[in-house]
């Protein structure tokens, strides 16, 4: 007899810059990813609020943050794309090998 587990979800929460703690409901094996990202965002709002202390408020800075990582995702999705492509290119090519061999 196979017994299916049910996913059981884990209520934390996460404090993000000076914002109110924010409450997710998530996976349990997703919590040490949530923690990095959150620790990521923290670090980078700390500095930035040092760097640009007279010139820019909390959500000034927070929105900064939130701009850098968007451009690394997009860094990221382009050169995932442009492996996939180079991936599949390379398979039709080894492919067309195998079957002339």
């Amino acid at each position: 007899m196979t017994t299916i587990m049910a996913n059981k979800r884990k209520d934390i929460w996460l404090q993000i810059a000076d914002v109110r703690p924010i409450p997710l409901s998530i996976n349990p094996e997703e919590e040490a990813r949530c923690r990095e990202a959150e620790h990521l965002v923290n670090s980078l709002w700390d500095k930035w609020m040092k760097q640009f202390a007279d010139n820019g408020s909390s959500q000034e800075v927070l929105a900064r943050v939130a701009f850098r990582f968007a451009q690394l995702y997009f860094d990221e999705y382009a050169h995932n794309k442009n492996v996939n492509t180079f991936l599949e290119k390379f398979e039709k090519e080894l492919d067309g090998a195998v079957i002339d061999v």
